[in-house]
């Protein structure tokens, strides 16, 4: 499964892309907006970060807005992923800059019919938000099954993408169901590999070491 940090913070970004766990990155609005640099200039300086898949969302809600908007993305890098809205216009975005070869991001997606709409769109990815299902009690593993299903049996090369993840188990449980992307925050990212007993044992091994007196070099 593909690890994409969720983040527009240019350190977090930089630093986890150094560990090579990182296949890509994603932002929306909200992320965008705590930066005080612009979000053209901000996106650019992501994508020149990393070598996957940058996406950068649009803010308008007309299909001819959109398309500007995207115009200007796209024109930073090869690696931008325009991240358009599960509206109509949204859809109809998607088709056009899908058939020109753009890569795109289909958000906001909360049901497997809207999956299947943007599958027939062509999108790249689909971001089903999993956290926000389980606030109001859907399970949102149960819709990334739905989807994957769905795509296997037409064969769409549509990626799914989990998005909206709270907490480590949803990693895990994405996972398991077969995601093919999961975007995560960087506070989950660091979580995955803390453990206890992995700190436990690590200190342990490098008493008895010292004790011993012995040296590798």
């Amino acid at each position: 499964m593909k690890i994409f940090v969720d983040t527009a913070d240019l350190n977090e970004i930089s630093e986890l892309s150094e560990s090579g766990l990182i296949d890509g990155v994603t932002t929306n609005p909200s992320l965008a907006s705590k930066s005080e640099k612009s979000f053209i200039e901000l996106i650019k300086e992501i994508s020149s970060l990393i070598k996957g898949p940058v996406s950068a969302e649009v803010t308008a809600e007309n299909l001819s807005e959109m398309i500007k908007e995207a115009d200007k993305l796209r024109q930073i890098s090869d690696n931008i992923a325009i991240k358009v809205p599960l509206t109509v216009d949204g859809l109809k975005c998607c088709k056009k800059l899908s058939d020109e070869g753009t890569m795109v991001n289909v958000t906001l997606c909360f049901s497997a019919n809207q999956a299947l709409l943007a599958a027939k769109c062509g999108a790249t990815f689909i971001s089903p938000f999993i956290g926000r299902l389980d606030d109001i009690g859907i399970n949102g593993i149960d819709l990334i099954s739905d989807i994957l299903d769905i795509y296997d049996n037409y064969g769409y090369e549509t990626q799914v993408l989990a998005a909206s993840i709270r907490h480590p188990l949803h990693v895990l449980q994405v996972a398991k169901v077969g995601s093919d992307v999961a975007t995560l925050p960087p506070k989950i990212i660091r979580q995955l590999y803390n453990h206890p007993l992995t700190d436990k044992g690590l200190a342990s091994f490098l008493s008895d070491w010292k004790k011993s007196g012995k040296k590798i070099t």
